[in-house]
């Protein structure tokens, strides 16, 4: 039982810590290219381009972080009807 608490927890925290962490990520990553881009203006294209590439891959490690909560919900969680019985099942025991 405590392992099925243990998964709803983790899938429940899963998506809201990655993007706490993509979107410090993406705030430094941002400052920091505006900050190049003030400091060498001739550059601003070429910054910008590895600004937005390094943006679209924090991005997708969000993206990875809600697939894989879809797929421990789908998987590995039991039905709500069979886990009340188990602990019907293990209170009536007692």
């Amino acid at each position: 039982m405590i392992y099925f608490a243990a998964l709803a927890i983790a899938a429940g925290l899963a998506v809201p810590i990655a993007v706490i962490g993509a979107g410090i990520g993406q705030g430094r990553a941002v400052a920091s290219g505006l900050e190049s881009m003030a400091r060498q203006p001739g550059m601003a294209g070429q910054l910008l381009i590895n600004m937005i590439i390094g943006l679209a891959f924090i991005e997708s490690l969000v993206l990875f972080a809600l697939v894989l909560v879809f797929i421990f919900l789908g998987s590995r969680l039991p039905n709500t009807n069979q886990v009340l019985q188990t602990i019907q099942s293990t209170q009536v025991s007692k």
